[in-house]
């Protein structure tokens, strides 16, 4: 079936906030989102429920529908209690920030017990790092290289890495997207 798109906006500005079956995002960064198309899928599959509509619709020759804006699963998907250790999720954890002079850019991590010297790579011994902090500090211990994390490191919970994620919102935020949404407005990245 081919699909045509209503109006000069290309479907791809058109995603789909995807909610679990209480109604809160899967993930708010990356926030949970689906293309149209995914989204359209999951409707015709009946893995979703419609729970708002953007002012655009799909048509062929026998079919219309509106597409949707927001969608919430049918089914609950219990979120996972310990999130992956990955590199992303060390930044995330950290708030993209450098735990040795607070700058946000150039981002490696950085085993606050070097690996030379017996350090594992775990939650609780690495840190974000910029990398000239991380080339500074080398393989020493952290009192040797004068510099100290400002947040001792830690496993976080699924809960930490959601309270972070909303310090960071995307760009683009459809108002049909709002209610679901809770970014904390007083807490600056």
């Amino acid at each position: 079936m081919t699909m045509h798109f209503q109006s000069m906006v290309s479907p791809e500005a058109c995603p789909a906030l995807v909610l679990n079956a209480d109604f809160r995002p899967l993930s708010y960064y990356p926030l949970s989102l689906w293309s149209w198309q995914d989204a359209i899928k999951a409707v015709f599959l009946d893995r979703v429920n419609i729970v708002s509509n953007y002012e655009r619709f799909v048509r062929s020759p026998n079919f219309e529908m509106q597409l949707p804006s927001v969608v919430s699963l049918k089914t609950y998907i219990k979120p996972s209690r310990h999130p992956a250790f990955t590199r992303f999720n060390v930044f995330l954890r950290d708030r993209f920030t450098c735990q040795y002079c607070g700058l946000r850019d150039d981002l490696t991590f950085d085993h606050v017990l070097p690996r030379s010297k017996g350090g594992m790579t775990t939650w609780e011994n690495v840190v974000a790092a910029c990398s000239p902090c991380n080339l500074r500090k080398s393989d020493r211990l952290c009192a040797e290289a004068n510099m100290h994390p400002a947040m001792k490191p830690f496993a976080p919970t699924i809960n930490d890495l959601h309270r972070n994620g909303r310090l960071f919102p995307p760009n683009y935020l459809h108002e049909s997207w709002m209610d679901y949404l809770y970014w904390d407005s007083e807490l600056e990245p």
